[in-house]
């Protein structure tokens, strides 16, 4: 009977040796995304983008001769599920995460992926993602920081706004976002009638729409999400408010048109390019893919960023026929005009991707996007 321990120790070892070389025979890549709550469509989108290329890889025998396997954590789009969900995978022993869709969940995970050397490529857009400069990550989508350089052009140059109004969350992205949009509305000296925020998830924006109203405002640019940006718009129509609608890139989900109703007609958008006007050959394929498997579309663009952040890494890997996390930072931090589903793909050496270009739409009656600018 006293040996009986000892045996049993034994077996454990025993059966972790097999565990750990069952492991080495695949390539695990993680998924930190909103795939429940107020966020739920575009975690599932880039959960289901990840487990296509993954699909068509392991179809190919996979990479570095191995067969790869995704590991989903469910982060519900909060910092403190996003916690968790990094311990997690870091101990599933991921050697890439693809997110999160918010920057407050991709912050909250970031340090645990850099002091357990995963990388984690993510479409997270406030400027703070990259201020630590992990080596360990890299931004698939553009910083805040150039999207208000394009939101200060097409107020002040293009539609020449007399009395803007600048509205914001209180999340880690929309506040970077209207910090970095009023430094560049300042730089060009517009008039910035008010600045103020709104609770998400409040759903009744009634009071503050209400002032607003009384300084007849412009416009009214909103730097939150389209949960909260939907009602805006269809409340900022029943209060009788004449300024144009103006929302940030995380307004384009079709959600917005949900919530906003009718209200959505007319409303203006700021994004990259939406998934069905990206010109390449490699975006219509994989869109084609993507519908043919789910029998649905990308909620946006988004999506396709982080399936990029995982081509970029996957890609990398088999040029340099390596595992070595490290060593693939090295070579990804180089990498310059990558042919993307989002355009060629070029990053710097803190992790930044470099080359957006904006757009702005206009919602139209069914819904769908017309480019107003910038006029070609």
């Amino acid at each position: 009977m006293k040996m009986f321990p000892k045996f049993a120790a034994s077996l454990a070892v025993c059966s972790a040796l097999v565990s750990a070389s069952v492991a080495a025979d695949v390539i695990k890549i993680g998924v930190q995304a909103p795939i429940t709550g107020e966020y739920a469509n575009e975690g599932q989108s880039i959960n289901n983008g990840v487990k296509l290329i993954v699909d068509q890889y392991n179809a190919k025998g996979g990479v570095l001769g191995k067969k790869i396997e995704v590991v989903t954590c469910d982060d519900q789009g909060t910092a403190q599920q996003a916690a968790i969900c990094a311990k997690k995978l870091v101990n599933e022993g991921v050697l890439a995460v693809i997110g999160s869709y918010t920057s407050g969940a991709t912050e909250a995970a970031q340090t645990t992926y850099f002091r357990a050397n995963v990388l984690q490529t993510s479409d997270g857009t406030s400027d703070s993602l990259t201020k630590h400069k992990y080596w360990t990550f890299f931004r698939n989508s553009f910083p805040n920081s150039a999207e208000a350089d394009f939101i200060a052009e097409y107020f002040v140059d293009a539609k020449k706004y007399k009395k803007i109004v600048v509205l914001s969350d209180y999340s880690s992205y929309s506040t970077d976002l209207a910090a970095a949009t009023m430094k560049a509305l300042n730089d060009k000296k517009a008039n910035v009638i008010y600045e103020g925020k709104i609770k998400a998830g409040t759903q009744n924006f009634t009071a503050t729409l209400t002032k607003i109203k009384s300084m007849e405002p412009d416009v009214i640019f909103f730097g939150g999400y389209y949960t909260d940006g939907g009602l805006l718009r269809a409340q900022q129509e029943q209060l009788g408010i004449k300024a144009d609608f103006v929302g940030g890139d995380s307004n384009d989900n079709p959600d917005f048109m949900k919530l906003a109703g009718s209200s959505a007609k007319g409303a203006f958008l700021i994004n990259v390019p939406t998934p069905d006007i990206l010109p390449y050959d490699i975006a219509k394929q994989f869109l084609a893919d993507y519908k043919a498997k789910f029998n649905a579309m990308p909620s946006s663009v988004w999506a396709l960023m982080n399936v990029d952040g995982l081509r970029a890494i996957l890609h990398t890997m088999e040029q340099l026929k390596t595992e070595d996390t490290k060593k693939i930072s090295e070579s990804m931090h180089k990498m310059k005009d990558f042919p993307g589903i989002t355009g060629p793909v070029t990053f710097r050496e803190d992790g930044e991707r470099v080359g957006a270009g904006y757009m702005t739409y206009e919602v139209q009656a069914d819904n769908k996007y017309k480019i107003v600018y910038p006029v070609k």
